[in-house]
């Protein structure tokens, strides 16, 4: 395809961007980069129609980009807006102001900015917590033999779970698992909290292994569920406000968002970008896109995220602001994760991955 043409083709995606309407041969022909008349335009265009790159909706309007004519204008012609200096203060800045202090809230807040900058809606499949550790683990007395086990990771999420044992603890029982936690579990990374070693942690509890196992079982159900994806969808409202979907197509999306893992996961070769009717039966809603990336804690990937909207996202504004925030989160929450190893180190508690 020669030159002129595919200028032809980026004209009308950008314009189709702005205005969401078919573009005609005379907007075409008046634009700077383009030197013949509208005849030839037109001549072009049914070129690029024939090519599948166009489609005519009515005979009597202009061309719209079709899938294909999108997908060759990302990979090829589109020019990504960087961002200014200060445009990455004011997010630094806009961040500060929400006071995220946690891992989740990092996420939280990265997410629910990027959700109010684009329009669109923000899916977050986190798998950070699984990278963290033990940092304490409490059992609370609440009514007979009634306990709570309250968990917290280095990472500063907080779990707890109700058990109900067969008796009262009494004081040395108490005192045994307290001293046990510390010694077994301050410090353990929750992904070497396996089958096997669940079952040294029993053995590890003696003579006290009746007793206090559906303790231990309470605190490995929690870092399995820490093990786990986490899902999180910022700025749903921006779809539902969106003229260009089908409300229903939306309405089952947001029944079922974890049904975009699959498609989360892609996110990890890094950045990804997909159409409605170009994804599987997990990504169903017509005339939308999707931009995905990842973000990681230290060397690992810790989960992915994906922005929502309309096929006619401004792609070169809104692939920097994915790309801004990946890595914000990346170095926030690894940053993070450093402060609190060492501080897990200095008190004595840090454990060796099993």
């Amino acid at each position: 395809m020669d030159d002129r043409k595919l200028k032809i083709l980026a004209i009308v995606v950008d314009e189709y961007i702005k205005t969401g309407e078919p573009v005609g041969s005379k907007v075409i022909s008046k634009h700077p980069d383009i030197n013949v008349s509208s005849a030839t335009v037109r001549n072009d265009m049914a070129t690029l129609e024939q090519l599948g790159y166009l489609v005519q909706p009515h005979t009597s309007a202009g061309r719209v980009p079709t899938y294909s004519g999108f997908r060759l204008y990302i990979d090829k012609l589109m020019k990504v807006q960087e961002l200014t200096a200060e445009e990455r203060l004011q997010l630094d800045k806009s961040l500060e102001e929400q006071g995220a202090l946690t891992e989740e809230s990092i996420i939280q807040s990265a997410t629910q900015t990027l959700a109010e900058l684009t329009q669109c809606a923000v899916v977050v499949a986190n798998s950070a917590p699984k990278f963290s550790v033990i940092s304490k683990v409490e059992i609370i007395p609440t009514g007979k033999r009634l306990y709570v086990i309250l968990l917290i990771t280095s990472n500063g999420t907080i779990k707890n779970k109700a058990c109900r044992l067969e008796f009262d603890l009494t004081s040395e029982q108490m005192d045994f698992f307290s001293k046990y936690i510390q010694e077994n579990l301050q410090g353990e990374a929750i992904e070497s909290l396996s089958d096997e070693r669940m079952e040294e942690l029993v053995t590890a509890l003696g003579t006290y292994m009746m007793t206090l196992t559906p303790l231990v079982q309470g605190i490995y159900e929690m870092s399995r569920d820490l093990r786990r994806d986490e899902y999180t969808v910022q700025g749903e409202r921006n779809l539902l406000a969106c003229n260009d979907f089908d409300k229903m197509d939306i309405v089952n999306f947001l029944e079922n968002k974890n049904r975009f893992s699959a498609m989360l996961d892609d996110a990890f070769s890094g950045i990804q970008i997909k159409f409605g009717q170009e994804g599987s039966d997990d990504f169903i809603i017509s005339n939308s896109s999707m931009i995905m990336s990842h973000y990681k804690k230290g060397s690992k990937t810790a989960g992915s995220l994906g922005i929502i909207g309309p096929m006619r996202l401004n792609y070169a504004r809104i692939i920097p602001y994915i790309e801004y925030f990946t890595q914000k989160i990346t170095d926030m929450i690894t940053d993070q994760d450093a402060e609190a190893r060492k501080e897990e180190g200095s008190n004595g508690n840090w454990r060796k991955k099993r």
